[in-house]
């Protein structure tokens, strides 16, 4: 019987299982492996406190992930294909561990995360091409 997302161990299991799945996904997997070139053992602790805060109310993690998100899509495409495919790994990754409200809301809360980070990559190229429109019209 599966139980819920409770500690930090859970939270733990969770983000190292989910990215081991990450790492090995044709659609996502270049961009933390090729173009970021992610320090695995630099970015699970901070993933760890993030999922934490969210969570357990831990409030470990300091950080602007939308920020390095909208950077990271200035060097490779970050469209719906590719936080449809972070999405579905992340819920196929919280049901085969856990189940109960805390894996519920993991699931609502990474999809809002998702929203709102392709909303605000594709607000931010907007923007920069309005720029670009722009002083081409001075």
């Amino acid at each position: 019987m599966k139980t819920d997302i409770s500690t930090r161990k859970d939270v733990e299991l969770l983000v190292n299982t989910f990215y081991d799945a990450v790492k090995q996904s044709p659609v996502i997997g270049y961009i933390f492996d090729d173009v970021v070139k992610v320090n695995w053992e630099e970015h699970l602790p901070k993933m760890y406190s993030f999922w934490a805060s969210v969570l357990l109310d831990e409030h470990s993690y300091s950080g602007n992930p939308m920020l390095k998100h909208i950077e990271i899509s200035r060097l490779t495409a970050m469209t719906e294909k590719e936080f449809s495919e972070w999405i579905r790994l992340f819920n196929d990754t919280v049901d085969i561990l856990f189940e109960g409200e805390n894996a519920r809301t993991a699931k609502a809360r990474a999809a809002n995360i998702a929203r709102l980070m392709l909303y605000k990559i594709e607000t931010a190229g907007a923007g920069k091409s309005l720029g670009i429109i722009q002083r081409e019209k001075e």
